[in-house]
Protein backbone atom coordinates (compact mmCIF):
# COMPACT_ATOMS: atom_id res chain seq x y z
CA UNK A 1 0.00 0.00 0.00
CA UNK A 2 2.82 2.32 0.90
CA UNK A 3 4.67 1.43 -2.30
CA UNK A 4 1.56 2.05 -4.40
CA UNK A 5 0.96 5.43 -2.73
CA UNK A 6 4.59 6.35 -3.26
CA UNK A 7 4.39 5.44 -6.95
CA UNK A 8 1.20 7.41 -7.37
CA UNK A 9 2.74 10.37 -5.60
CA UNK A 10 5.82 10.18 -7.82
CA UNK A 11 3.68 10.05 -10.95
CA UNK A 12 1.41 12.95 -9.97
CA UNK A 13 4.47 15.07 -9.15
CA UNK A 14 4.97 15.47 -12.89
CA UNK A 15 1.45 16.87 -13.41
CA UNK A 16 2.66 20.45 -13.10
CA UNK A 17 1.16 23.32 -15.14
CA UNK A 18 4.34 23.51 -17.23
CA UNK A 19 4.33 19.80 -18.04
CA UNK A 20 0.63 19.80 -18.88
CA UNK A 21 1.26 22.57 -21.41
CA UNK A 22 3.34 20.05 -23.39
CA UNK A 23 -0.01 18.60 -24.51
CA UNK A 24 -0.53 21.73 -26.60
CA UNK A 25 2.43 20.84 -28.87
CA UNK A 26 0.59 18.17 -30.96
CA UNK A 27 -2.39 20.53 -31.22
CA UNK A 28 -0.11 23.24 -32.61
CA UNK A 29 1.40 20.75 -35.06
CA UNK A 30 -2.01 19.67 -36.35
CA UNK A 31 -3.17 23.27 -36.76
CA UNK A 32 0.03 24.22 -38.56
CA UNK A 33 0.05 21.33 -41.02
CA UNK A 34 -3.68 21.60 -41.75
CA UNK A 35 -3.17 25.32 -42.46
CA UNK A 36 -5.68 26.43 -39.87
CA UNK A 37 -6.38 30.10 -39.17
CA UNK A 38 -3.07 31.87 -38.34
CA UNK A 39 -4.42 33.21 -35.06
CA UNK A 40 -4.88 29.65 -33.73
CA UNK A 41 -1.42 28.59 -34.92
CA UNK A 42 -0.03 31.72 -33.27
CA UNK A 43 -1.77 30.99 -29.95
CA UNK A 44 -0.99 27.27 -29.73
CA UNK A 45 2.62 27.55 -30.93
CA UNK A 46 3.23 30.38 -28.46
CA UNK A 47 1.84 28.26 -25.61
CA UNK A 48 3.94 25.30 -26.79
CA UNK A 49 7.18 27.23 -26.48
CA UNK A 50 6.53 27.99 -22.79
CA UNK A 51 6.97 24.43 -21.40
CA UNK A 52 9.84 23.77 -23.82
CA UNK A 53 11.63 26.80 -22.40
CA UNK A 54 11.05 25.30 -18.96
CA UNK A 55 12.63 22.01 -20.10
CA UNK A 56 15.63 23.92 -21.46
CA UNK A 57 16.08 25.55 -18.08
CA UNK A 58 15.66 22.27 -16.19
CA UNK A 59 18.18 20.47 -18.42
CA UNK A 60 20.67 23.30 -18.01
CA UNK A 61 20.24 23.16 -14.23
CA UNK A 62 20.87 19.40 -14.32
CA UNK A 63 24.17 19.89 -16.14
CA UNK A 64 25.11 22.83 -13.91
CA UNK A 65 24.46 20.75 -10.80
CA UNK A 66 26.70 17.97 -12.13
CA UNK A 67 29.61 20.15 -13.18
CA UNK A 68 29.13 23.03 -10.72
CA UNK A 69 31.31 26.10 -10.37
CA UNK A 70 32.44 27.94 -13.48
CA UNK A 71 31.11 25.43 -16.02
CA UNK A 72 27.69 25.39 -14.40
CA UNK A 73 27.59 29.17 -14.33
CA UNK A 74 28.57 29.38 -17.98
CA UNK A 75 25.86 26.87 -18.93
CA UNK A 76 23.21 28.85 -17.06
CA UNK A 77 24.46 32.09 -18.62
CA UNK A 78 24.53 30.64 -22.14
CA UNK A 79 21.19 28.84 -22.18
CA UNK A 80 19.29 31.19 -19.85
CA UNK A 81 17.48 32.89 -22.72
CA UNK A 82 17.75 30.11 -25.32
CA UNK A 83 14.07 30.03 -26.27
CA UNK A 84 13.85 33.76 -26.72
CA UNK A 85 17.09 33.84 -28.70
CA UNK A 86 15.79 31.17 -31.07
CA UNK A 87 12.55 33.09 -31.64
CA UNK A 88 14.53 36.27 -32.28
CA UNK A 89 16.76 34.40 -34.74
CA UNK A 90 13.70 33.25 -36.67
CA UNK A 91 12.38 36.82 -36.78
CA UNK A 92 15.81 38.04 -37.85
CA UNK A 93 16.01 35.47 -40.64
CA UNK A 94 12.70 36.77 -42.00
CA UNK A 95 14.00 40.36 -41.83
CA UNK A 96 11.57 41.54 -39.15
CA UNK A 97 14.08 43.94 -37.60
CA UNK A 98 11.55 46.08 -35.74
CA UNK A 99 10.07 43.05 -34.00
CA UNK A 100 13.54 41.69 -33.17
CA UNK A 101 14.59 44.96 -31.52
CA UNK A 102 11.24 45.17 -29.75
CA UNK A 103 11.87 41.67 -28.37
CA UNK A 104 15.14 42.87 -26.83
CA UNK A 105 13.36 45.82 -25.24
CA UNK A 106 10.45 43.67 -24.13
CA UNK A 107 12.65 41.11 -22.44
CA UNK A 108 14.36 43.80 -20.37
CA UNK A 109 11.05 45.43 -19.44
CA UNK A 110 9.34 42.11 -18.81
CA UNK A 111 12.01 40.84 -16.45
CA UNK A 112 12.44 44.08 -14.53
CA UNK A 113 8.81 45.16 -14.26
CA UNK A 114 6.52 42.17 -14.90
CA UNK A 115 8.57 39.33 -13.41
CA UNK A 116 10.02 41.21 -10.46
CA UNK A 117 6.73 43.04 -9.91
CA UNK A 118 4.78 39.77 -9.72
CA UNK A 119 7.45 38.20 -7.52
CA UNK A 120 7.47 41.08 -5.04
CA UNK A 121 3.67 41.28 -5.01
CA UNK A 122 3.14 37.55 -4.50
CA UNK A 123 5.88 37.26 -1.89
CA UNK A 124 4.57 40.31 -0.06
CA UNK A 125 1.09 38.85 0.27
CA UNK A 126 2.41 36.41 2.90
CA UNK A 127 4.77 38.75 4.74
CA UNK A 128 4.88 42.35 5.86
CA UNK A 129 8.21 42.78 4.08
CA UNK A 130 10.95 40.66 2.49
CA UNK A 131 14.69 41.18 2.77
CA UNK A 132 17.40 40.52 0.21
CA UNK A 133 21.12 41.19 -0.18
CA UNK A 134 21.23 44.80 -1.37
CA UNK A 135 24.94 44.55 -2.25
CA UNK A 136 24.23 41.68 -4.64
CA UNK A 137 21.15 43.43 -6.03
CA UNK A 138 23.11 46.67 -6.37
CA UNK A 139 25.82 44.98 -8.43
CA UNK A 140 23.16 43.67 -10.81
CA UNK A 141 21.35 47.02 -11.05
CA UNK A 142 24.59 48.89 -11.75
CA UNK A 143 25.67 46.40 -14.40
CA UNK A 144 22.24 46.65 -16.00
CA UNK A 145 22.45 50.46 -16.07
CA UNK A 146 25.82 50.28 -17.81
CA UNK A 147 24.55 47.63 -20.22
CA UNK A 148 21.53 49.75 -21.16
CA UNK A 149 23.88 52.57 -22.21
CA UNK A 150 25.04 50.37 -25.07
CA UNK A 151 21.44 50.10 -26.30
CA UNK A 152 20.73 53.82 -25.90
CA UNK A 153 23.78 55.45 -27.52
CA UNK A 154 23.07 54.23 -31.10
CA UNK A 155 19.58 55.74 -30.86
CA UNK A 156 20.92 59.07 -29.62
CA UNK A 157 23.55 58.99 -32.37
CA UNK A 158 20.85 58.36 -34.98
CA UNK A 159 18.66 61.29 -33.99
CA UNK A 160 21.54 63.69 -33.38
CA UNK A 161 23.51 63.16 -36.57
CA UNK A 162 21.34 61.54 -39.26
CA UNK A 163 19.91 64.92 -40.31
CA UNK A 164 23.44 66.20 -41.10
CA UNK A 165 24.43 63.23 -43.27
CA UNK A 166 24.00 63.18 -47.06
CA UNK A 167 20.89 61.34 -48.20
CA UNK A 168 21.41 57.57 -48.28
CA UNK A 169 24.91 57.78 -46.81
CA UNK A 170 24.28 57.33 -43.09
CA UNK A 171 26.23 54.07 -42.69
CA UNK A 172 27.87 55.12 -39.43
CA UNK A 173 24.85 53.96 -37.42
CA UNK A 174 25.28 50.31 -38.42
CA UNK A 175 29.05 50.45 -37.87
CA UNK A 176 28.57 52.02 -34.42
CA UNK A 177 26.12 49.27 -33.46
CA UNK A 178 28.63 46.60 -34.43
CA UNK A 179 31.39 48.29 -32.46
CA UNK A 180 29.17 48.66 -29.40
CA UNK A 181 28.11 45.01 -29.74
CA UNK A 182 31.78 44.02 -29.38
CA UNK A 183 32.11 46.19 -26.26
CA UNK A 184 28.95 44.65 -24.76
CA UNK A 185 30.24 41.12 -25.37
CA UNK A 186 33.52 41.99 -23.67
CA UNK A 187 31.66 43.40 -20.66
CA UNK A 188 29.53 40.25 -20.61
CA UNK A 189 32.67 38.12 -20.43
CA UNK A 190 34.09 40.31 -17.66
CA UNK A 191 30.82 40.10 -15.71
CA UNK A 192 31.00 36.30 -15.86
CA UNK A 193 34.61 36.44 -14.66
CA UNK A 194 33.52 38.72 -11.80
CA UNK A 195 30.55 36.57 -10.83
CA UNK A 196 32.07 33.13 -11.23
CA UNK A 197 35.69 33.71 -10.31
CA UNK A 198 37.16 36.87 -8.77
CA UNK A 199 34.18 37.93 -6.61
CA UNK A 200 32.21 34.72 -6.36
CA UNK A 201 31.74 35.12 -2.61
CA UNK A 202 30.03 38.48 -3.18
CA UNK A 203 27.52 37.37 -5.79
CA UNK A 204 27.19 33.65 -5.10
CA UNK A 205 23.87 32.29 -3.98
CA UNK A 206 25.45 28.98 -5.06
CA UNK A 207 23.73 25.80 -4.16
CA UNK A 208 20.71 27.67 -2.80
CA UNK A 209 20.00 29.08 -6.26
CA UNK A 210 20.36 25.75 -8.01
CA UNK A 211 18.23 23.94 -5.43
CA UNK A 212 15.62 26.68 -5.41
CA UNK A 213 15.28 26.77 -9.18
CA UNK A 214 15.01 22.99 -9.29
CA UNK A 215 12.25 23.02 -6.67
CA UNK A 216 10.58 25.85 -8.56
CA UNK A 217 9.97 23.49 -11.44
CA UNK A 218 8.17 21.12 -9.08
CA UNK A 219 11.01 18.70 -8.29
CA UNK A 220 13.16 18.11 -5.24
CA UNK A 221 16.91 18.61 -5.38
CA UNK A 222 17.62 14.86 -5.13
CA UNK A 223 15.60 14.31 -8.31
CA UNK A 224 17.96 16.28 -10.55
CA UNK A 225 18.57 14.79 -13.98
CA UNK A 226 21.78 13.01 -14.90
CA UNK A 227 24.16 14.24 -17.60
CA UNK A 228 22.85 11.96 -20.37
CA UNK A 229 19.20 12.79 -19.72
CA UNK A 230 19.98 16.51 -19.40
CA UNK A 231 21.89 16.52 -22.71
CA UNK A 232 19.10 14.58 -24.45
CA UNK A 233 16.40 16.94 -23.16
CA UNK A 234 18.54 20.00 -23.97
CA UNK A 235 19.03 18.80 -27.55
CA UNK A 236 15.43 17.72 -28.07
CA UNK A 237 13.92 20.85 -26.54
CA UNK A 238 16.23 23.11 -28.57
CA UNK A 239 15.20 21.41 -31.82
CA UNK A 240 11.53 21.54 -30.84
CA UNK A 241 11.75 25.25 -29.94
CA UNK A 242 13.44 25.95 -33.30
CA UNK A 243 10.70 24.15 -35.25
CA UNK A 244 7.77 25.59 -33.30
CA UNK A 245 9.33 29.07 -33.34
CA UNK A 246 9.18 28.93 -37.12
CA UNK A 247 5.45 28.24 -36.92
CA UNK A 248 5.03 31.00 -34.35
CA UNK A 249 6.95 33.59 -36.38
CA UNK A 250 5.23 32.56 -39.60
CA UNK A 251 1.82 33.28 -38.09
CA UNK A 252 2.72 36.54 -36.32
CA UNK A 253 1.90 38.95 -39.14
CA UNK A 254 -1.58 37.58 -39.86
CA UNK A 255 -2.42 37.09 -36.18
CA UNK A 256 -1.24 40.60 -35.32
CA UNK A 257 -3.41 42.06 -38.08
CA UNK A 258 -6.42 40.07 -36.82
CA UNK A 259 -5.84 41.20 -33.23
CA UNK A 260 -5.05 44.79 -34.16
CA UNK A 261 -1.50 44.62 -32.79
CA UNK A 262 1.50 46.46 -34.24
CA UNK A 263 4.92 44.84 -34.73
CA UNK A 264 6.52 46.65 -31.80
CA UNK A 265 3.80 45.58 -29.36
CA UNK A 266 4.12 41.97 -30.57
CA UNK A 267 7.86 42.04 -29.87
CA UNK A 268 7.82 44.01 -26.61
CA UNK A 269 4.93 42.17 -24.96
CA UNK A 270 3.90 38.93 -26.69
CA UNK A 271 7.21 37.43 -27.85
CA UNK A 272 9.04 38.52 -24.68
CA UNK A 273 6.41 36.93 -22.41
CA UNK A 274 6.35 33.67 -24.41
CA UNK A 275 10.14 33.36 -24.42
CA UNK A 276 10.54 33.99 -20.69
CA UNK A 277 7.35 32.54 -19.20
CA UNK A 278 9.02 29.52 -17.59
CA UNK A 279 11.64 31.71 -15.96
CA UNK A 280 8.90 34.13 -14.83
CA UNK A 281 7.07 31.30 -13.10
CA UNK A 282 10.22 30.23 -11.25
CA UNK A 283 10.95 33.75 -9.97
CA UNK A 284 7.41 34.12 -8.58
CA UNK A 285 7.61 30.72 -6.84
CA UNK A 286 10.93 31.70 -5.27
CA UNK A 287 9.46 34.95 -3.92
CA UNK A 288 6.48 33.01 -2.52
CA UNK A 289 8.99 30.83 -0.64
CA UNK A 290 10.69 33.98 0.70
CA UNK A 291 13.77 33.50 -1.50
CA UNK A 292 13.90 37.07 -2.77
CA UNK A 293 17.64 36.93 -3.53
CA UNK A 294 16.94 34.16 -6.05
CA UNK A 295 13.93 35.98 -7.54
CA UNK A 296 15.93 39.17 -8.04
CA UNK A 297 18.86 37.23 -9.49
CA UNK A 298 16.54 35.62 -12.05
CA UNK A 299 14.87 38.89 -13.09
CA UNK A 300 17.87 41.23 -13.11
CA UNK A 301 20.31 38.56 -14.32
CA UNK A 302 18.13 37.67 -17.30
CA UNK A 303 17.84 41.35 -18.28
CA UNK A 304 21.62 41.77 -18.08
CA UNK A 305 22.08 38.72 -20.28
CA UNK A 306 19.71 40.10 -22.90
CA UNK A 307 21.47 43.47 -23.03
CA UNK A 308 25.04 42.13 -22.95
CA UNK A 309 24.74 38.81 -24.78
CA UNK A 310 21.52 38.35 -26.77
CA UNK A 311 21.53 41.80 -28.41
CA UNK A 312 25.16 41.57 -29.63
CA UNK A 313 24.65 37.99 -30.84
CA UNK A 314 21.68 39.13 -32.94
CA UNK A 315 23.77 41.95 -34.45
CA UNK A 316 26.53 39.50 -35.42
CA UNK A 317 23.98 36.93 -36.66
CA UNK A 318 22.47 39.57 -38.95
CA UNK A 319 25.91 40.13 -40.50
CA UNK A 320 26.38 36.40 -41.04
CA UNK A 321 22.95 36.15 -42.64
CA UNK A 322 24.00 38.79 -45.17
CA UNK A 323 21.35 41.37 -44.36
CA UNK A 324 21.97 44.73 -46.06
CA UNK A 325 21.81 46.86 -44.04
CA UNK A 326 22.34 44.58 -41.03
CA UNK A 327 20.49 44.78 -37.74
CA UNK A 328 21.49 47.83 -35.70
CA UNK A 329 20.88 48.88 -32.10
CA UNK A 330 18.82 51.93 -33.00
CA UNK A 331 15.56 51.73 -31.04
CA UNK A 332 12.48 53.94 -31.07
CA UNK A 333 12.40 56.85 -28.59
CA UNK A 334 9.60 55.12 -26.65
CA UNK A 335 11.67 51.95 -26.27
CA UNK A 336 14.68 53.93 -25.07
CA UNK A 337 12.57 55.86 -22.56
CA UNK A 338 11.00 52.63 -21.30
CA UNK A 339 14.39 50.97 -20.72
CA UNK A 340 15.89 54.01 -18.98
CA UNK A 341 12.89 54.48 -16.69
CA UNK A 342 12.70 50.76 -15.88
CA UNK A 343 16.35 50.62 -14.86
CA UNK A 344 15.88 53.74 -12.72
CA UNK A 345 12.83 52.25 -11.00
CA UNK A 346 14.66 49.00 -10.25
CA UNK A 347 17.57 50.92 -8.75
CA UNK A 348 15.10 52.58 -6.37
CA UNK A 349 13.53 49.25 -5.43
CA UNK A 350 16.88 47.54 -4.80
CA UNK A 351 18.67 50.28 -2.86
CA UNK A 352 17.35 49.43 0.64
CA UNK A 353 17.46 45.62 0.55
CA UNK A 354 13.77 45.34 1.43
CA UNK A 355 10.54 44.96 -0.53
CA UNK A 356 6.80 44.89 0.19
CA UNK A 357 3.71 44.11 -1.86
CA UNK A 358 2.99 47.72 -2.80
CA UNK A 359 6.34 47.99 -4.58
CA UNK A 360 5.37 44.95 -6.64
CA UNK A 361 2.02 46.50 -7.53
CA UNK A 362 3.75 49.71 -8.59
CA UNK A 363 6.19 47.83 -10.85
CA UNK A 364 3.23 46.06 -12.49
CA UNK A 365 1.49 49.42 -12.94
CA UNK A 366 4.54 50.82 -14.74
CA UNK A 367 4.63 47.74 -16.98
CA UNK A 368 0.95 48.16 -17.80
CA UNK A 369 1.49 51.83 -18.67
CA UNK A 370 4.28 50.92 -21.09
CA UNK A 371 2.21 48.06 -22.56
CA UNK A 372 -0.68 50.44 -23.25
CA UNK A 373 1.69 52.93 -24.86
CA UNK A 374 3.18 50.29 -27.16
CA UNK A 375 -0.25 48.89 -28.02
CA UNK A 376 -1.45 52.31 -29.13
CA UNK A 377 1.44 52.93 -31.52
CA UNK A 378 -0.19 53.47 -34.95
CA UNK A 379 0.16 50.47 -37.26
CA UNK A 380 2.16 50.98 -40.44
CA UNK A 381 0.69 49.98 -43.74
Amino acid sequence: MTTESSATSGWTAYLTPMNLLLLVIPVAAVLHFTEAAPIWVFATSGLSIIPLAGLLGRATEGLAARYGGTIGGLLNATFGNAAELIIAMMLLYKGKFETVKATITGSILGNLLLVLGLAILVGGLRRRSQQFDRTHAGVGATLLAIASVGLIVPTLFYYLYKSTAPEGQFAAEALLSEEIAVVLMVIYGLSLLFTLKTHRSLTDTGSETEAAQTQGHGHEQHAEWGVKLSLAVLTGATVAVAVISEWFVGSIESAAHTLGMNDIFIGVIVVAVVGNAAEHFTAVIMAWKNKMDVAIQIAVGSSIQVALFVAPVLVFASLLMGHTPPLDLHFTPLEVAAVVLSVAVIALVCHDGESHWLEGAMLLAVYLIFALAFFNIPMTA
